[in-house]
């Protein structure tokens, strides 16, 4: 939602920097492994945000909370099979954003219990605030990217499993499909699933990382 308070943007704003690198470099790496160097050539296989950086989509983060990179190109004649090593190197970005929401969120758990020996002080509440928004960033990145829908990289995956006349056909009207969502999220008609999804997907982590409260149960 948009938020203009000064604290949300700053926080928004580190976690642009630290997600949106990982995300591209993540697609630009496998794509690199599975044959395809042109990311590597032309310096996005980086953590370096500046290599990155797409202005509109980080003004959509800092006003919204969800954001893009300037996507990173890929050429699929490199690839031995091309659908095949679209399809992985697409999963490669939605699958660090989820690595990076568990990690988050593990520091989160951390900072909480930590918080009981410590107190709840203004920089443990900072730190707080900064994993835990970038554990609720990095999933609804996961989740949104995985949307079947072009140009999104749920669409590459999922374009694995069709032959290739509907393939070329998708790809085709890809501009149309993809305005064609931002109506309907504009309108709130995806509201309501996406965060659903959103729920499930953090339910999921936080399960994931129980070992945590285990941990902290024993020693406290």
């Amino acid at each position: 939602m948009l938020n203009l308070n000064p604290f949300t943007l700053i926080v928004r704003a580190i976690v642009f920097i630290v997600t949106i690198p990982v995300h591209e470099a993540a697609h630009a790496y496998v794509a690199d492994r599975l044959g395809d160097p042109t990311a590597r050539y032309r310096g996005r296989l980086t953590l370096n945000p500046a290599a990155h950086f797409d202005l509109m989509g980080c003004i959509s983060m800092l006003l919204f909370g969800i954001g893009w990179a300037k996507p990173v190109p890929i050429n699929p004649m490199n690839f031995e099979n091309r659908k095949k090593g679209m399809a992985i190197s697409a999963a490669a970005g939605p699958l660090s954003n989820i690595v990076l929401a568990t990690v988050s969120l593990v520091l989160a758990k951390l900072i909480i219990y930590a918080s009981a020996l410590t107190g709840f002080g203004v920089v443990i509440s900072t730190l707080y605030t900064i994993f835990i928004t970038m554990c609720s960033i990095n999933i609804s990145l996961a989740i949104f990217n995985l949307l079947p829908i072009p140009p999104f990289d749920g669409s590459r995956i999922f374009n694995y499993f069709l032959g290739d006349r509907f393939y070329f056909k998708i790809m085709e009207y890809e501009q149309y499909i993809f305005w064609g969502l931002f109506i309907l999220l504009y309108i709130g008609i995806l509201d309501g699933p996406l965060s659903f999804l959103n729920g499930v997907l953090f339910t999921v982590i936080d399960k994931a990382t129980f070992f945590v409260d285990i941990l902290f149960g024993v020693l406290f």
